[in-house]
């Protein structure tokens, strides 16, 4: 499985700490009784995207993860447990549930309690997003990678990765109350690491989405500059100089980006 650099949305992170440690004095028992509801709540969203996606499987195919899921539940130790739940995850990935996959990533997290197995839970959960054309799974999932990059930062703040990815979320899944807020983080990463390649790239591919193209062309030829090996800078220049009406340069780009893909 690809891990690819995406992204995802700290706003129900920062709700579910104010729900936990914030405003109020509810009593002990009143808060146990809202732990306990949102616990279901989530609970039912993923028993549903199983029932969905077992839904689209042939006998087979269910078969061989009720051997997996069997597994899981004699596994003897934790160590068993995180091997059963990543064959678990890169079997849902390979049948092409990534929310499903995501899951399974996340339950691993939560054991192993690291900052790569967070990270690739949120990973797969943006794929998940990026994926689904259905609003519920990319709502679940949007949720789902808040709290996987959230909790991979919160162990490694100075991670680049796990920040780009979490704003890269956000501009795929964007608040509605603040649809520039991954743009604003990326650009606040730029202003604190202006030569980080991975922060340029991004803010590249997105100036192209948003018509910028001369703002496109200076932070990818600046990749190019720093990392002559990034050939994606190479494909993403070939829209921002068409965008700019270079034909020349455009196809001079294109040239390069095909021939290092094939």
């Amino acid at each position: 499985m690809s891990k690819l650099q995406l992204v995802v949305l700290s706003a129900a992170a920062v709700l579910l700490l104010l729900l936990m440690f914030g405003f109020g004095d509810k009593p002990a028992q009143q808060k146990a009784v809202d732990q306990s509801r949102a616990l279901r709540a989530e609970s039912t969203d993923i028993t549903s995207l199983l029932k969905s996606a077992k839904a689209d499987l042939s006998e087979e195919q269910l078969n061989q993860l009720l051997l997996i899921e069997q597994s899981l539940e004699q596994a003897p130790g934790d160590t068993a447990r995180i091997r059963v739940l990543e064959q678990l995850s890169r079997q849902w990935f390979d049948l092409g549930h990534a929310e499903v996959a995501g899951f399974y990533a996340e339950s691993l997290a939560e054991i192993a309690s690291t900052e790569e197995a967070w990270s690739i839970a949120g990973t797969t959960y943006a794929i998940g997003l990026q994926r689904s054309e259905s609003e519920k799974v990319r709502t679940y999932c949007n949720g789902r990678a808040i709290k996987a990059f959230e909790s991979a930062i919160s162990i490694n703040p100075q991670e680049v990765a796990h920040q780009v990815n979490l704003a890269l979320c956000y501009t795929e899944y964007p608040p509605k109350d603040n649809p520039m807020k991954g743009i604003l983080m990326l650009l606040e990463l730029n202003k604190k690491d202006p030569d980080n390649v991975s922060v340029l790239m991004n803010l590249g591919r997105l100036a192209i989405r948003t018509g910028q193209y001369d703002k496109a062309v200076q932070r990818l030829e600046r990749v190019l500059e720093l990392a002559p090996g990034q050939v994606r800078a190479h494909c993403y220049l070939a829209d921002a100089y068409r965008g700019l009406g270079n034909a020349e340069k455009s196809s001079e780009n294109q040239d390069k980006c095909q021939l290092a893909l094939n």
